[in-house]
């Protein structure tokens, strides 16, 4: 039986991709009218679950949690929708993670209401029951126990927040795409089977079974967990048929079979599949508070399940793309608390939850199908910050999808971005990913990349790089200007410095110690992941950690590269560009003159000509021009190799890999990064917003975005594989012409075909449309805009963030 969803009706002026049914409107609206609150409940659970299992393994103790919450926690089914399952006690409420930290939901109780952005609020009641627990896990959760395993040698950095791990120790990881295509084909009970076997067959003379045994224990037990809180909405549903309308007690009732069948059995309709995978990734955003928790390639392995049903007439392509709209509006309640300064690095709650459609087969034929379509037709609909949608690029992509890609992109909230697989592929395939599973790779939060199911946690997401910074640590003899703290080993003052390779020189090696001191962070933090939150359920549905008997974080996937962000690109280059023509060649400002300018914040009637100098007659990033363009390369090449000596945790533990490389997917780090940094010599003034991603300064790239993407392609991208990310912004007049959307379409292959582009996305809004949101939020509720990696509602970002995005240059084609 499946549920006979009503058929799409048709509105006069039906938009492009026509409109939300009726329920799907109803449900789109009231998630959206829902204020955002502190949900203490997860809290409470947790804490009991530790308390009762002290004596346990840390394993253990996150199994019993895992399994208190999914057992006792609060559930509900709201009447218009077809799929079911609740992170929070209400939607789009936000659960808190004591095991990760609690320090800043205690220092902020009173201040959660009163953010620039990012805003939620909070009752007494919940206030109160907060504060209840918080002698508990006083020194007893991952920041205090992070905290003690970093060595004393980088104090500093932690003190000044240089590396901008806030998020890293109060969050934990995600950053991947678990395997749903296994889940749907062999369900939970598949799992089971292999974890009884595997069992059943250790050594347990061997120490290391000892430590797999309590892990195949610990699988078991969330397994059933999950199973049951599947059951509890089976129970519900029926519950509610009894007394609901002849209507809708049909559709309760097929939500009961389907709830008590999956995900614990294997799918076989789409609606089950689709709820299969709803559960799963509900239920890893529960168990963990990390982000970035992707749905990987969803059209390749959802879509047999839809050919299906379309063969055999169980469904209509408009009653899919009701269910597909509903799981998206159900993957925007999912919300997640973040500190106040790790807002300023991730603007507007941001969950990065990303779907990756188009693409290629493992035998390399086009891979888009008839779900591609559906999928980019369900999410113009519901027009949601969430899900990220990616849609991998290749030369041969088929040209009526590409067609209907830029036709959502006219509607102006930032999606689709594209991924670029003839430079993805290739370099997987250098740094030892399989063929076949290069080319099965996926899009994971913002751009980054890596192969679903098979990846450990954060192929992007650790310390932030913050160029612009230090270069002006390498400048003034090692000392930070802005703390006056000492962060490296001094070269020298830029003052006394005879030649602009002098500064070359003194840059490769401050960056260089920068990164080794960076990876001492990382890795201690990763320690602390490792030891105190392992995911019991996010590791066992990623290959190969039952086989091995490891969770991810102690190497037990397949494959383990990650990449720490580079924020500043465009403003480093910008600054080699001003320094080296004006100071070293022109002679038109001394060095000492430079370095007072700075210091006064170009203040001074000098330091203002400086300014004007460096803005008006230096060649500048984005323009094609090899000056400003060259000598970023070279400076970005001293992190490229550097940062590639050191592993990670895993490293010789199991995994491929194990290494790190280098990724310009900052998010909205360039904000909160420039909060923190004085003028610059790009004529930057102090305080202000970096350039974010790879994208050029604003309003410097003069020469149109052909030449912006020129500039972007000499960076070292088979080498950034974390992700190139570039933002473009046009005005929407710009497409509104045919010829328009084919001069766009040609762009983007140039730039992937010929120029070998990683990726690039498009804010499709104007400059006026912005400033009266600015100014008139309630007019503009719907408006959203493209922050970096991700879109986010405009009227819940900071001014500062809203600013950023406003002043961002309007290309034309």
């Amino acid at each position: 039986m499946t549920i006979q969803l009503k058929e799409r009706e048709c509105v006069e002026n039906q938009p492009y991709f026509g409109n939300l049914s009726n329920r799907m409107n109803q449900y789109r609206e009231s998630v959206l009218s829902k204020k955002t609150y502190i949900c203490a409940e997860r809290a409470l659970l947790a804490t009991e679950a530790y308390k009762e299992h002290q004596n346990q393994p840390n394993v253990m103790k996150r199994t019993y949690m895992l399994k208190n919450i999914l057992e006792k926690m609060s559930i509900y089914i709201e009447n218009e929708t077809m799929l079911v399952g609740n992170q929070a006690s209400s939607n789009k409420d936000a659960p808190i993670f004591p095991e990760y930290t609690l320090e800043f939901v205690l220092n902020e109780l009173d201040l959660f209401e009163k953010r620039d952005g990012d805003v939620f609020y909070i009752t007494e009641k919940t206030k109160e029951d907060l504060r209840s627990i918080a002698s508990f896990w006083e020194n007893n959760n991952l920041r205090a126990k992070a905290d003690a395993l970093l060595p004393d040698e980088v104090s500093v950095f932690m003190e000044t927040g240089f590396f901008g791990m806030e998020g890293k120790m109060n969050s934990g990881d995600a950053h991947l795409a678990v395997d749903y295509q296994q889940v749907l084909e062999i369900g939970l009970e598949g799992y089971k089977e292999r974890v009884l076997k595997e069992k059943a067959n250790l050594e347990l003379t061997e120490p290391e079974s000892i430590d797999k045994y309590q892990f195949y224990n610990a699988i078991l037990i969330v397994l059933d967990a999950v199973k049951i809180y599947a059951e509890r909405f089976s129970k519900l549903a029926k519950e509610m048929s009894e007394t609901a309308s002849p209507e809708r007690k049909r559709e309760l009732l097929e939500i009961s079979r389907i709830c008590a069948k999956v995900p614990n059995q294997p799918a076989e309709t789409f609606h089950e599949a689709v709820q299969s995978v709803w559960f799963i990734q509900l239920i890893l955003q529960i168990e963990s508070n990390g982000h970035s928790l992707s749905y990987g390639r969803f059209d390749q392995y959802m879509y047999p399940y839809l050919k299906k049903d379309l063969d055999n007439k169980n469904i209509t392509k408009d009653q899919a793309v009701e269910l597909l709209t509903n799981l998206w509006i159900k993957t925007l309640t999912i919300n997640k608390v973040r500190s106040q300064s790790h807002t300023f690095s991730s603007a507007g709650s941001p969950l990065y939850q990303n779907v990756t459609i188009g693409g290629q087969t493992k035998d390399k034929k086009d891979a888009v199908n008839a779900l591609s379509y559906l999928v980019l037709r369900s999410v113009a609909q519901t027009k949601l910050p969430q899900p990220n949608l990616s849609v991998r690029y290749h030369s041969g992509l088929d040209s009526q999808f590409m067609n209907e890609c830029i036709e959502v992109m006219k509607l102006g909230f930032g999606m689709p971005a594209f991924n670029n697989d003839e430079i993805i592929i290739p370099s997987f395939i250098r740094i030892g990913v399989s063929e076949e599973d290069a080319y099965n790779y996926s899009a994971i939060g913002c751009v980054e990349t890596a192969v679903p199911g098979k990846w450990g946690y954060r192929c992007t997401g650790m310390s932030y790089m913050n160029f612009p910074k230090i270069l002006m640590i390498a400048m003034n003899d090692g000392i930070d200007p802005v703390s006056g703290k000492r962060f490296v080993k001094g070269h020298g003052h830029f003052k006394e410095m005879q030649t602009f390779e002098e500064l070359q020189a003194v840059w490769d090696k401050t960056v260089r110690e920068l990164t080794r001191m960076s990876v001492i962070v990382e890795n201690a933090i990763d320690l602390g992941l490792e030891r105190e939150v392992p995911d019991i359920l996010c590791s066992a549905l990623t290959q190969d950690c039952i086989g091995r008997g490891k969770t991810l974080k102690e190497g037990g996937a397949v494959y383990d590269f990650i990449s720490g962000l580079q924020v500043g690109i465009a403003n480093l280059a910008d600054s080699l560009a001003a320094i080296k023509q004006l100071v070293f060649e022109e002679k038109k400002v001394t060095q000492a003159e430079l370095w007072e300018a700075l210091m006064s914040n170009y203040e001074s009637d000098r330091s203002k000509e400086i300014q004007q100098m460096i803005l008006q007659e230096v060649p500048k990033y984005g323009n094609d021009d090899d000056y400003a363009d060259q000598l970023v390369t070279k400076a970005y090449d001293s992190y490229i190799e550097e940062v590639k000596k050191y592993p990670n945790t895993r490293f010789g533990r199991g995994p491929i890999g194990g290494l790190r490389y280098s990724g310009t997917s900052s998010i909205s780090a360039n904000v909160g990064q420039g909060k923190g940094t004085m003028a610059t010599p790009d004529g930057r003034s102090a305080w202000t917003p970096l350039a974010e991603g790879c994208s050029p300064s604003h309003n410097m790239d003069k020469n149109g975005p052909t030449s912006v993407l020129k500039s972007v392609s000499k960076l070292r991208t088979d080498e950034i594989i974390g992700g190139v990310l570039l933002n473009q912004k046009v005005n929407p007049q710009t497409l509104a012409k045919e010829e328009d959307k084919q001069k766009l379409t040609m762009l983007i292959r140039t730039f992937f075909n010929k120029l070998h582009g990683y990726h690039i996305q498009y804010n499709v809004v104007s400059r006026e449309t912005l400033i009266d949101a600015q100014k008139h939020p309630e007019k503009h509720r719907d408006l959203i805009v493209r922050v970096a990696g991700y879109s986010a509602f405009f009227h819940t970002l900071s001014k500062a963030t809203q600013d950023d995005i406003i002043e961002r240059t309007e290309h034309v084609l």
